[in-house]
């Protein structure tokens, strides 16, 4: 039975990242034994171009009975003050599909290790996934206002909101160092002592696994001074996107992250982290490896093809390691030269 993946190559450089993200995906496809059914949509700006909507009907229907969603990138200059922006559709794409837990794992490669804004000593062996609550939060909480002299916006929590993100959390813990770090801002915010609570009942189905608390504050000087002292960090909306791009510049790009978004059932969807970079789309030069470890993360987390993903990892860490860099990571090779050798040592295997 053929898996359906629906794919959204998006804005700037999204297509070129796609492009490499689908050729590694064919090349382990004999690995895991079945045959992956790509379906490509136009979303972001291509869905304003293509179909007048940043969030296409058709596009939409396509995502609600995929098995996984591959999303490159979205955005630019040319959309940014229409009314229907590409960020708009990507709200209502994780909103109608209830994209609730985001995933950011973050570690860095030795052959990196030159490239971080931190001493070698201290970012050396970072090995860390940030959970993110993605659907509540004060980015969605009514009511909000704006006038010229006030303004204010709602951060509200349901109880059962921050219940299933506490479980992803550990049930992420539960397979790795079994240590989960709940970060909050309880001793000043309502909802954060509701959040702080619910943790601490949560934790209770999860007897093999220690909790924490950080205030959010604390918790993104550790995330400097530390890193390595984390294992599995769970915030909510707002903190989760601060402290998630706190800790992607850890590597030293952008261009070597990838991230998934959970619902409660339906699909999942797996993106890079960084966005389309206009200034450089076209120019064969964008760096693919955040986009091809989607594809690793999408296949370990949607599909269980574990084997498939590690081999994919190494791949790529092995041709870090032989010292192939694309221009972001101070090299000279193409975004072609790059996923070819990945595609090279997939073969070599």
């Amino acid at each position: 039975m053929n898996s359906k993946i629906v794919v959204l190559a998006g804005d700037g450089i999204g297509p070129e990242i796609m492009d490499s993200g689908l050729k590694v995906l064919r090349a382990v496809e004999d690995t895991c034994g079945k045959t992956f059914k790509l379906e490509k949509f136009p979303f972001g700006g291509a869905g304003i171009d293509e179909a007048g909507a940043s969030l296409p009907e058709e596009t939409l229907a396509a995502c609600q009975t995929a098995d996984a969603i591959l999303l490159g990138a979205i955005g630019g200059p040319k959309w940014e003050k229409m009314q229907d922006t590409p960020e708009k559709g990507l709200l209502a794409l994780r909103k109608t599909l209830n994209l609730f837990a985001n995933i950011r794992p973050v570690s860095v490669s030795s052959a990196l290790l030159h490239l971080s804004p931190l001493k070698p000593e201290i970012i050396e062996g970072t090995d860390l996934i940030i959970v993110r609550e993605l659907s509540s939060g004060i980015y969605f909480g009514e009511p909000r206002e704006l006038t010229e002299t006030m303004a204010f916006d709602t951060a509200r929590y349901q109880k059962d909101e921050i219940e299933r993100i506490i479980h992803s959390a550990f049930k992420i813990a539960q397979g790795r160092s079994k240590k989960v770090t709940s970060v909050d801002k309880a001793n000043v915010l309502a909802s954060s002592k509701l959040w702080r609570a619910t943790a601490e009942e949560i934790a209770k189905e999860y007897p093999d696994c220690q909790l924490e608390h950080q205030y959010v504050d604390s918790a993104a000087m550790k995330l400097i001074q530390n890193p390595k002292a984390f294992d599995v960090i769970v915030t909510e909306n707002l903190f989760g996107d601060i402290l998630s791009d706190e800790a992607s510049v850890l590597p030293g790009s952008l261009g070597v992250l990838p991230s998934a978004s959970h619902s409660d059932g339906g699909p999942s969807l797996y993106e890079p982290i960084h966005g389309s970079a206009p200034d450089i789309a076209g120019k064969g030069i964008a760096n693919p490896i955040s986009m091809i470890l989607s594809v690793a993360m999408m296949l370990r987390q949607s599909f269980q093809e574990e084997q498939a993903a590690q081999a994919i990892e190494k791949a790529c860490d092995a041709v870090l390691s032989n010292g192939l860099f694309t221009h972001d990571l101070g090299g000279q090779a193409s975004t072609a030269e790059f996923t070819d050798a990945v595609i090279q040592e997939l073969k070599g295997a």
